[in-house]
């Protein structure tokens, strides 16, 4: 029988891709340096160890406990995370 585990409660940085990402005025001082930002797409690309992801509009983009970037859906993110207050 399989073992069950719990993830450990890590904080992690987070943003969400929302139209204002793409028209607030630039610079944008909530996009984050090396990425790309595609206002056409409406989305960001995230160049990572396992090749560039997308991040479309409303994702969020994680930065791991390493200071890796990668993309997450809403659902997940939801799932997954609650917001951590001072």
């Amino acid at each position: 029988m399989a073992r069950k585990f719990r993830k450990k409660p890590v904080v992690i940085e987070a943003a969400q891709v929302t139209v204002e990402t793409f028209t607030a005025s630039h610079p944008n001082p909530e996009h984050i340096q090396g990425l790309v930002y595609d206002p056409i797409e409406m989305c960001v690309f995230i160049d990572t160890l396992e090749g560039r992801m997308r991040a479309d509009l409303y994702d969020w983009i994680i930065r791991g406990v390493r200071g890796e970037l990668y993309p997450c859906k809403p659902d997940i993110f939801e799932a997954t995370y609650e917001e951590v207050t001072p």
